[in-house]
């Protein structure tokens, strides 16, 4: 054991901050480790992005119109692609460099309409010349990605049989990195959520797949 030897003042001061110390290790969470809360929405998780550096202000796109002109784009996402009310569709987009590129890459959400809003497929597009490319794409229901520091976070949440779509049965949360020609796994996170609590999971808070547009 290492001993201090300090005066009254400096020892009461090195008391007090140790206090400081305990009181903000007490109750942390990993984020990129854990994933999100069982509580919160995958939305949170992109409610406050990290910034992304770039050189060039982002360029608002149509999002409805890359996505529905894509022909990488699925059949099936684009007949639900519809307005959920008025004149909004069910699409986030997301500006930030993914791709090392001086211009801002556009990340686009495509959700189901109502209050559930599942993802229904997420892409990655990249300036290239006058238009823009798809570099990145998954399609699969309750999928939706993010930018986080340069890298590329796609949410997946795991359904069993009975599963209800509040109650998934777990979550896969995998971060992406350009690799200078594409995307490469760089990371992966499985989360089990238990069904022990409230039986059939009746106790359990649910977990939107897609945050709730305001």
């Amino acid at each position: 054991m290492v001993r201090w030897a300090a005066s009254g003042t400096a020892t009461a001061a090195l008391a007090a901050f140790g206090l400081l110390l305990a009181g903000c290790s007490t109750g942390g969470t990993g984020a990129r480790d854990e994933g999100p809360a069982r509580n919160d929405p995958v939305a949170q998780q992109r409610s406050t992005p990290e910034p992304s550096v770039s050189s060039t202000p982002a360029k608002k796109v149509d999002a409805f119109k890359l996505v529905l002109e894509d022909p990488k784009v699925s059949q099936r996402v684009k007949a639900d692609l519809k307005r959920c009310s008025g004149d909004a569709y069910p699409i986030d987009t997301s500006y930030g460099s993914v791709t090392g590129g001086s211009v801002p890459d556009v990340v686009v959400n495509v959700l189901m309409c109502g209050d559930s809003a599942v993802g229904l497929g997420t892409y990655v597009y990249r300036k290239d010349g006058d238009d823009y490319a798809n570099v990145f794409a998954a399609e699969e229901p309750a999928v939706y990605a993010t930018i986080d520091r340069g890298d590329l976070v796609v949410t997946k949440q795991v359904y069993a049989k009975g599963d209800t779509v509040s109650y998934p049965s777990g979550q896969i949360v995998i971060t992406y990195r350009w690799s200078g020609n594409g995307f490469a796994e760089h990371d992966r996170v499985e989360n089990e959520y238990s069904r022990g609590i409230g039986g059939d999971g009746a106790g359990d808070e649910p977990v939107p797949s897609a945050p709730q547009n305001s």
